[in-house]
């Protein structure tokens, strides 16, 4: 298995629990990125659970998210409560514990092998089959079947020859971390919500992060150039409520880190698989931030994977392991066009409002009664991006 993100991690931890060996190569030496997704919707935590891992560990920061708030030219648009009719709230959670823990968990199984710090160069192939990776160093790994969760550049993929359709970039996105004791006071008026502004500047949104502070993402046009402010917080406070206005002003630059931009990519292979081979995550369908998307199908990926391949490997049959990797990708292909497509859609949408000034202006001048009509327009549209498209479940 290549790759210890969310689809690689849960997964490798998933059969390895089943007694199947398991070697799983990262080529990061530790799982310390200052930008993570940390959005885990309510689709996202019952794959957590069907794994048996809910609640989450202690040693996994996490929080529950409250509201989801929207501001237009500095008034208040509307407010939509957690949970939303769903079982449980959006919760924010720092990946990079929830992977540490995954691989240690897997770590405790006996057939289970981390290759951390070690980079895959290519796929090794006989009679038109893929049979395992070739590390950088050259040491030959292999496997009955190989699973690529290495990521929106997926190497495995490319060695794969599996296409990958990349849909237009609906935006690029420059993140932020706010921290420090300034900082605290934005995360107090956050009050656990997750808040998105637009206005004649543009469009941004932050939240309080799980990791303390708080992470704000600012959407660009794809290859657009930000803007150059001599302080960033200006520039938000300028289309932001009062409240939140005074604290922004307030913010030295020394609590502003970043910003690292994040190009976003969208795609989707047609084919996940050939022989020997399947791909998971973001390596078949690299998604848009937009609702925290990325993690939750990742998961939910692994655990349907999961269920198939347990049987067909420990049968060991190459034809029973290709009907296995076949029937995941036909049962997780119809989710995640439709995540992407309302993805899309919400794209469009945000968009439309920041550029629109004239439009925005009549809506936030309307708030009082546009407001909650949007709002349900908005509560409604959001059911399958939370919950998924029904229920899957784990190994029988």
């Amino acid at each position: 298995m290549v790759g210890a993100g969310p689809a690689g991690a849960s997964l490798a931890l998933l059969l390895a629990r089943s007694g199947l060996p398991v070697d799983l190569v990262e080529a990061a030496l530790n799982s310390n990125r200052l930008f993570r997704g940390e959005g885990l919707m309510p689709s996202g935590l019952a794959a957590l659970a069907a794994m048996g891992l809910m609640p989450l560990p202690a040693a996994v920061p996490h929080r529950p998210l409250k509201a989801w708030s929207f501001f237009l030219d500095r008034q208040s648009l509307f407010e939509v409560a957690e949970p939303m009719g769903s079982p449980v709230a959006c919760t924010l959670v720092d990946q990079g514990s929830l992977l540490r823990e995954l691989l240690a968990e897997a770590g405790r199984q006996p057939g289970f092998r981390l290759f951390q710090g070690r980079a895959v160069r290519d796929l090794l192939h006989l009679d038109g089959r893929i049979t395992g990776v070739r590390l950088a160093d050259g040491t030959p790994l292999e496997a009955s079947l190989v699973v690529g969760c290495d990521g929106r550049d997926s190497l495995v993929r490319q060695q794969g020859q599996l296409d990958l359709e990349v849909a237009p970039s609906p935006l690029d996105v420059l993140w932020f971390r706010l921290r420090g004791p300034a900082a605290e006071g934005i995360v107090g008026w956050l009050e656990g919500r997750f808040v998105t502004v637009v206005g004649a500047a543009g469009s941004y949104a932050l939240f309080p992060s799980s990791r303390g502070g708080v992470q704000l993402g600012w959407a660009l046009a794809p290859g657009a150039a930000p803007p150059t402010p001599d302080a960033w917080s200006d520039l938000w406070a300028g289309d932001a409520p009062a409240p939140l206005a005074r604290l922004l002003r307030t913010l030295p630059d020394t609590a502003v880190q970043g910003p690292v931009r994040l190009p976003v990519r969208v795609g989707l292979c047609r084919r996940w698989q050939r022989p020997g081979l399947l791909l998971l995550g973001d390596a078949a369908h690299p998604m848009s931030p937009l609702r925290a998307q990325g993690i939750n199908m990742a998961l939910r990926d692994a655990l349907v994977a999961a269920r198939h391949l347990e049987p067909a490997l420990a049968d060991g049959d190459s034809g029973a392991i290709d009907a296995a990797i076949a029937t995941i990708a036909s049962e997780r292909l119809p989710e995640i066009r439709r995540i992407q497509q309302l993805q899309e859609e919400e794209a469009r949408r945000a968009d439309l409002l920041r550029r629109r000034h004239g439009l925005r202006a009549l809506l936030a001048r309307t708030a009082r009664w546009s407001g909650p009509l949007l709002a349900l327009r908005w509560r409604a549209g959001q059911r399958q991006l939370r919950d998924g498209l029904g229920r899957i479940t784990g190994a029988d």
